[in-house]
């Protein structure tokens, strides 16, 4: 199991739900690929408000149902591993927008029976 510091970054990662990389979904592409350098996490959360650069709404109402609901990653790890991992972040995203933060890690635990 990965040990994290007590003061880790947070990258998060903004897109839309329909972003695509060789026809599977950008936020899937995301985490496996966070999962394959070896990171601590990686979590996708769907949105069901909100706009980008464009300023278009983009919002799961029903009369204006949207195919490109917001879509947000996450992943917390030390700074170093964040860095490395940018690169190829860089190489997949082709727009939203991507920020790091510093975070306090309070508890990082897995279950061992897993």
């Amino acid at each position: 199991m990965t040990k994290l510091p007590s003061e880790a970054f947070l990258l998060r990662i903004f897109i839309g739900e329909s972003d695509k990389i060789d026809g599977r979904p950008l936020c899937e592409v995301i985490v496996e690929e966070a999962r394959k350098q070896g990171m601590a996490g990686a979590t996708a959360l769907r949105g069901f408000l909100g706009f980008g650069a464009n300023s278009r709404i983009h919002t799961s109402k029903v009369l204006r149902l949207s195919d490109d609901l917001p879509v947000v990653v996450e992943i917390v790890d030390e700074e170093g591993t964040i860095n490395a991992f940018l690169p190829e972040l860089d190489k997949l995203i082709g727009e939203g927008l991507i920020t790091i933060e510093k975070v306090r890690v309070i508890a990082y635990r897995h279950n061992p029976n897993i």
